[in-house]
């Protein structure tokens, strides 16, 4: 690991203040950061502890919904009230993540700011990478690519082709990303508030950025909208192992039901691009349908439009539409209780 500057900060404005200049990486609770920082994929001249900010309150939002504060913890957020009887999407998600000690340490911000996944990326072995050497190219789609892309690996309005394959590997992000939550940053110029479909990015031209977060932005809370699925709501994760694993593909569903028709649905899809994938026109097909397998399949048929595979992942195509269908199916059969 690389020597770094170390600095705790006690105030978000410190923590900007800190921020300022070339090198800096805010820390809370590690989880991926330290592991790359290992793995010399990361190499921050400095880290600023920022766990002394008071941004761990799960609270209601004004005007409605439920406000995240970016330092709660992701095993705090699946167990909280709110989350559980408003967003049991979220929970759901959540806990079908890491491990419990992973989830006790890991940070609301922190799971929003994870690097994709990529077995040539966190390798520093492979000096074909675009996302950690610009311009020299991806291992990955003349090599093992089981876990790759299979949609968005073509940023439109550019024509730069296939720059980049991996993937997002949060859940909870894709479940974040059905529920059509926001993000709220404080940096230099500012608050803001990110749609949560603007937070992260396709690889495009540059895939050495995962988010649109501005040069020393600090995540400060992820705000949900009022609840519409905590009746019908279901993440499914398919995986090589029931614990402890990345999804092949996943799938978050929320339906907002009236008896057997749909009124609205939330639908995002994990494993399967750089980042969480959401087609709102797939969800619009859904509304003012019955919940039946035939519009369940249009769906997903909407949601996939133009994927395509690799030597070692073209199942995954196949996977992910019998996943989105299986999810929806489940999620119209109505939400359990959150174990």
């Amino acid at each position: 690991m690389k020597s770094f500057a170390y600095r705790r900060v006690s105030s978000n404005a410190q923590a900007i203040e800190a921020a300022r200049g070339q090198g800096a990486s805010f820390l809370a609770g590690g989880t991926n950061l330290v592991d790359l920082m290992k793995y010399r994929v990361e190499q921050p001249a400095s880290l600023i502890d920022i766990n002394h900010l008071a941004l761990a309150e799960i609270k209601p939002a004004e005007g409605g919904g439920v406000l995240i504060g970016a330092l709660a913890r992701n095993s705090d957020v699946a167990n909280h009230l709110l989350v559980r009887t408003g967003y049991p999407l979220l929970s759901q998600a959540l806990l079908s993540g890491a491990s419990p000690q992973l989830r006790n340490m890991a940070s609301t911000g922190g799971n929003l700011m994870q690097r994709t996944r990529c077995y040539y990326f966190t390798d520093v072995a492979f000096s074909a990478c675009n996302k950690r050497n610009p311009g020299s190219g991806c291992a990955a789609i003349e090599g093992y690519n089981r876990i790759h892309a299979i949609l968005g690996q073509t940023d439109k309005g550019t024509t730069s082709g296939e720059t980049c394959i991996a993937v997002h590997p949060s859940d909870m992000c894709v479940a974040l990303a059905a529920l059509g939550a926001k993000v709220e940053v404080e940096g230099q110029s500012g608050k803001r508030t990110i749609p949560f479909s603007e937070f992260h990015r396709l690889p495009g031209s540059d895939p050495s950025r995962d988010t649109t977060l501005r040069e020393g932005e600090l995540i400060t809370a992820v705000r949900l909208p009022p609840a519409r699925f905590a009746n019908n709501a279901f993440y499914l994760k398919a995986r090589d192992r029931n614990s402890y694993a990345f999804a092949l593909i996943s799938v978050a569903a929320g339906l907002e039901m009236e008896g057997a028709t749909i009124r609205s649905a939330g639908l995002a899809m994990g494993g399967v691009a750089h980042k969480p994938w959401r087609v709102p026109e797939a969800e619009q097909a859904l509304a003012g349908k019955t919940a039946s397998e035939a519009n369940f399949a249009h769906g997903a048929d909407i949601l996939l439009r133009g994927a395509h595979g690799y030597q070692h992942n073209r199942f995954k195509i196949e996977l992910a539409k019998q996943g989105v269908i299986r999810a929806l199916t489940l999620a119209a059969q109505g939400t359990s209780e959150v174990a």
